[in-house]
């Protein structure tokens, strides 16, 4: 009776492992994505969002894997050899959610001050359409050739 009580919490353990491990990675890969594509303020807007939910989603990992140690602790009896093992490992997973906690919260703050800076910069300016947009960009274009020869420094003129 006492093996199959410990091989039901080491399944459990095992199981609880390979499902927060594989949240991680798809996490990465889903903001790797979103964040190449943020051009606006609201763009940035919506990832410091994401950032911020998902670093609320490690920290309440971490509390379950600090909940787990605690038991792993307690009741170290249960696991024999093997506690030692478990208890290391979930400490650290708690590390390695706690720093995708901090990580993401940093991103979030990345992005929430991109959202302001690219806020503040469409308030300073009018809403421009496409074609005046396009009209500035050819007249930028343009401008370097029109200007007189006689203000382009050449060597041995002084000006």
């Amino acid at each position: 009776m006492n093996t199959n009580v410990r091989k039901f919490y080491v399944a459990l353990f095992m199981l609880g492992l390979l499902a927060s491990c594989a949240q991680l990675d798809s996490f990465e890969v889903q903001n790797a994505n979103t964040r190449k594509n943020a051009r606006t303020h609201a763009d940035h807007d919506d990832l410091a969002k994401q950032y911020e939910n998902t670093a609320k989603e490690m920290q309440v990992k971490a509390e379950e894997q600090k909940k787990l140690l605690q038991h792993y602790e307690d009741k170290s009896y249960l696991y024999g050899t093997n506690g030692q093992t478990f208890q290391a490992h979930t400490s650290a997973m708690i590390r390695s959610y706690e720093r995708a906690a901090r990580e993401s919260l940093n991103e979030a703050t990345f992005h929430r001050k991109m959202a302001a800076e690219l806020a503040k910069r469409d308030y300073a300016t009018p809403a421009e359409t496409p074609s005046q947009r396009n009209n500035r960009e050819n007249k930028a274009k343009i401008m370097p050739d029109s200007i007189p020869t006689e203000l382009i420094e050449s060597p041995g003129k002084t000006l």
